[in-house]
């Protein structure tokens, strides 16, 4: 194999010739495999009780920018530049003028610069839950800023995180329970033992193993690709090329399950993802989790995918621009999500037919889904037709993102003859659409504070075990905790039915 192009380290390229890998793949998952092992010795050697924040701040700033240099050469500059200039622009112009021109850089500068915003210069009354719970109070120091985005857990695959969720963990903040006192600072009320990440982390890596190789072994064997050859195209009868549709977007998915799995393996060995406890007691890793594969793939509705896709990046765009804008929210974020992504036509193509299917999909789901709850056989129907449904659409729909080029994305659909197009556009014109209760979302819209929509009923259960299984917390704490956490959940499947996440088939 002839050794290819790459700005990065070209020490591996024996094993990249070995395993027949292009070397800056070798590159990125040797460098996560090395970061997963410094992940288990900072959490034992440099562990929040025996350092200090500063030396755990700059040793992960260190180990980041070290991995990014040995994957992407003098390109590595990008991240101390992009983030020493996004520094300078808060210090300069004033941290109050941050958040519109940060919405040119990354997620994490991003994120932060609203989070400032919200935190220094809004009024709490004016925040939703979600934005009061992550708003930044103070200005971060540069160390930390640096630390934020270039720590070696998340330099090359993410997650994205909260800047509050991160500075967290480094202070060895994750186990407790505070309350906001009378002077409007946290006060701790509780604490409880830390737990371990290890069953988690091997469960994670054994993901990756699979997900590993089920992309070596089948996904070269079923090429999205195909789908438009021209002898496919002319031979095929439909429901050959359905069944090979679905099966080639699905082949295409197990290297995100890897990449994703493995970045978040790395934080939880490390100590970071913890989010609180499960209805058993047991400890839950997946605060900063990308996907859920199990929903994935068993999804029945469009918003049941891309609720669990991509996660964090979908909780990135709502909370950057689905919230915040005034105008066509669900339009405006797809467009940001696609010029994010890069400058590919594909991109685009498959978030403009992503906007007409999650509209199409919410109609549907609105008009027809309360006819089929009852009995369970017709519910159990009414589910199998909507997966298979569900299933041919997303496959569908992101078919240009992997094909990235205009002609043959068209191609495509051509052949397809733009029915789902042609479908979606006939339901959004007969079905009456409710409209989105947009104030009364705003005020209720906390399934995305850490609670990753859905399981949101589960962890405040989870996390009203601090009370019940601590002897070290008081009986004030356990009165507030439970009346914080019901206080959510009556409007839990309304929130359910109007959020939105228009993340489709990325890798950051």
């Amino acid at each position: 194999m002839a050794p290819s192009s790459t700005t990065g380290s070209t020490l591996l390229q024996p094993l990249s010739n070995a395993v027949q890998l292009p070397i800056d793949q070798v590159n990125f998952v040797v460098c996560q495999l090395f970061a997963l092992l410094a992940a288990i010795w900072f959490r034992t050697y440099l562990h929040s009780s025996k350092t200090s924040s500063f030396i755990r701040h700059v040793v992960a700033t260190l180990l980041g920018l070290y991995l990014a240099l040995f994957c992407f050469g003098w390109y590595a500059l990008h991240f101390l530049v992009q983030s020493g200039i996004s520094y300078c622009i808060m210090i300069i112009i004033g941290v109050e003028n941050t958040h519109n021109p940060m919405m040119i850089i990354t997620q994490k500068i991003t994120s932060l610069a609203y989070e400032i915003h919200d935190g220094m210069f809004r009024k709490d009354e004016e925040l939703t839950p979600s934005q009061r719970d992550l708003a930044v109070r103070r200005m971060p120091s540069l160390l930390e800023y640096l630390s934020y985005n270039c720590n070696f857990m998340g330099i090359l695959a993410g997650p994205l995180c909260s800047y509050k969720d991160y500075i967290t963990f480094i202070e060895g903040r994750s186990y407790q329970v505070t309350q906001s006192g009378a002077s409007g600072r946290e006060e701790l009320h509780c604490e409880r033992a830390e737990p371990s990440p290890n069953i988690a982390v091997i469960q994670k890596l054994l993901v990756c193993g699979l997900s590993l190789f089920f992309h070596l072994t089948i996904c070269n064997t079923l090429p999205v690709e195909y789908n438009i050859d021209e002898h496919f195209q002319a031979t095929a009868s439909w429901p050959t090329k359905v069944i090979y549709l679905y099966v080639s977007l699905l082949a295409a998915r197990p290297k995100y399950y890897f990449a994703w799995t493995l970045a978040d393996a790395i934080n939880n060995a490390a100590g970071f993802g913890f989010r609180g406890y499960d209805r058993n007691g047991e400890a839950r890793w997946d605060l900063i989790s990308n996907l859920r594969i199990q929903q994935i793939e068993m999804s029945t509705s469009f918003k049941m995918f891309l609720d669990n896709w991509n996660i964090q990046t979908a909780l990135w765009l709502k909370r950057v621009c689905y919230e915040r804008a005034s105008l066509s929210p669900t339009i405006q974020t797809f467009i940001l999500s696609a010029i994010w992504h890069g400058v590919y036509p594909g991109y685009y193509l498959t978030f403009l037919t992503g906007v007409v299917m999650t509209l199409a999909a919410r109609a549907v789901r609105n008009n027809i889904r309360h006819y089929f709850t009852e009995p369970p056989q017709l519910k159990l129907l009414y589910d199998v037709i909507t997966w298979i449904a569900t299933q041919i659409t997303i496959s569908y729909t992101v078919v240009p993102f992997v094909l990235l080029s205009i002609k043959p994305s068209l191609m495509f659909y051509s052949s397809w003859y733009y029915c789902l197009h042609i479908v979606g556009i006939l339901v959004l014109l007969l079905l009456p659409v409710k409209k989105a209760q947009r104030e009364k979302n705003t005020q209720e819209n906390v399934q995305l504070s850490r609670s990753k929509k859905f399981d949101e009923e589960e962890n405040s259960l989870g996390q009203n075990s601090f009370s019940t299984t601590n002897n070290v917390c008081s009986r004030k704490m356990s009165f507030y905790l439970t009346g914080h956490f019901r206080l959510l959940e009556p409007r839990l499947e309304f929130l359910r039915g109007v959020s939105f996440n228009p993340t489709v088939l990325m890798l950051q």
